[in-house]
């Protein structure tokens, strides 16, 4: 007799996939103005540009890249590199309008740094 061990999901999480696909229902990303999904975890963070009809990502940058450096990962300032890294890579494909999708976080802190770094990049939401 196998044994499974479960992950219990805390309610935090349940909350924000509640929230996530309360979002996910109300837009689409396509080539012309492709899904901006943000994961954000305790570690690192995680975008990507997505064209929902065809299911591809077009551009995705995070804190794990090494030309970020070592310590992009947990703070506001390594959201902010992020954010531009992903918006040069989004102007380099020719990419201008985008469609933010926070995943079900709050607009805040990290989640926030890395939208208006992405913005000043010129990136129009």
């Amino acid at each position: 007799m196998s044994t499974k061990i479960r992950k219990k999901t805390s309610q935090k999480q349940k909350i924000r996939f509640k929230h996530k696909k309360r979002i996910r229902d109300r837009m689409e990303g396509s080539v012309e103005k492709p899904r901006f999904a943000v994961y954000r975890s305790n570690k690192f963070i995680y975008a990507q540009l997505i064209d929902d009809q065809k299911g591809h990502t077009l551009v995705s940058a995070s804190s794990l890249e090494k030309e970020l450096g070592p310590k992009a990962g947990k703070s506001i300032e390594g959201a902010k590199q992020v954010g531009d890294l992903i918006a040069k890579r989004a102007k380099a494909k020719s990419i201008s309008q985008v469609v933010f999708d926070r995943g079900g976080y709050i607009y805040h802190g990290r989640v926030k740094a890395l939208a208006d770094a992405a913005r000043e990049a010129g990136l129009k939401f």
